[in-house]
């Protein structure tokens, strides 16, 4: 693709923020029957009658969870929207409103806050959730994005976090490790190309990793799915901060032990060779690596049947009396004990 050596930089401020609000959001479609009024008053307002709100809330930075050197404004937009989205998702409810709210430096034209809303509305058409507002405002330094989502479900379909019982099945969606690999992939290739501007990566035989790090995807298809196998969860959580720390989340509110098993982890091929190329160990990625957006839950022994055999879920594990302890138990039947090593935003850099 040949680039625009002249792009168009149209300055934000000759828009004001009410224009650049409009500018924005005029191609927002309401797609909710429960949205009565959305963008444009001093409040979005809703009518759920029967059905349960649950409202979640995620924050992104520039150079604390993302870098632009290699995070397309359009697919930044897009994962945004999807990391909240994943948040209902694991509360097994279904997603129908966010708000966006931005803070921006005079660095980005009014052309590039244009790319991010374009990945925020291709999100909200794919997961039919409605932007009903949110706010803007001036940044000192990067990028700054705030979204809020709300979603509905009935009393009785909402799963918590501490209904785990020790005798459940832990199950999970999809694969893991993925996104983790995909972003040692984007980095590696960022060191490359400062230490030689004119180096091209190729990164065919990535493909899969880097999507799944740049473009990741809510599952919002579980709770139909498992509706259909006639299967309530008894927790769940998603997994956005690595494995190893959502389980002894479930865990710890559960007050329940567990036994994964490192030989029933789901990892795809090319996340296999990857590891390999890098000389990481695949287990250690894929018990403490985030941003999978996959689906962790526990079922009653008594659905295995219901489950065994079917390509979106793996079971992984088994729940256990609380004083047993949280292991991995590994290929060679050792019991080690289960370390959060997952993603901490707080963490003090060494």
């Amino acid at each position: 693709m040949i680039e625009d050596k002249n792009p168009q930089r149209t300055s934000i401020a000759q828009l004001g923020e009410f224009g650049l609000i409009d500018h924005l959001t005029k191609n927002f479609e309401i797609n909710q029957a429960s949205t009565l009024k959305g963008i444009g008053d001093d409040a979005a307002v809703l009518d759920f009658k029967d059905k349960k709100v649950v409202i979640s809330t995620d924050i992104m930075v520039e150079g604390v969870h993302f870098d632009l050197a290699y995070m397309p404004l359009k697919h930044l937009g897009y994962k945004a929207v999807v990391t909240n989205v994943s948040d209902i998702c694991a509360m097994n409810a279904k997603a129908t409103q966010i708000t966006v709210s931005i803070a921006v430096s005079n660095r980005f034209p009014l052309e590039a806050l244009e790319e991010l809303f374009q990945g925020i509305t291709l999100a909200a058409n794919e997961y039919k959730v409605d932007v009903i507002g949110g706010d803007t405002t001036s940044s000192q330094k990067g990028l700054i994005i705030s979204i809020t989502v709300l979603g509905e479900a009935d009393a009785d379909e909402i799963v918590y976090r501490n209904g785990a019982k020790a005798t459940n099945l832990l199950v999970v969606t999809g694969d893991i490790g993925a996104a983790y690999m995909g972003l040692q992939v984007l980095e590696r290739e960022k060191q490359v190309f400062q230490v030689n501007p004119n180096s091209q990566p190729d990164l065919e035989l990535y493909t899969y990793l880097i999507e799944r790090q740049l473009k990741p995807e809510a599952r919002k298809d579980v709770r139909t799915l498992l509706h259909a196998l006639e299967i309530k969860p008894t927790s769940m959580i998603d997994i956005s901060d690595g494995l190893s720390s959502e389980i002894i989340h479930l865990c710890k509110q559960s007050k329940v032990g567990c036994n994964l098993y490192e030989d029933k982890l789901p990892l795809d091929p090319q996340f296999i060779n990857v590891c390999e190329e890098f000389d990481i160990d695949s287990t250690t990625v894929a018990i403490n690596g985030g941003e999978d957006y996959e689906l962790l839950f526990t079922i009653p022994i008594e659905d295995f049947d219901k489950i065994k055999g079917n390509p979106n879920f793996s079971i992984i594990g088994h729940m256990t009396e609380e004083s047993e302890g949280i292991h991995l138990v590994t290929r060679a039947n050792t019991k080690i004990p289960l370390k959060a090593r997952g993603w901490n935003a707080l963490s003090e850099s060494e």
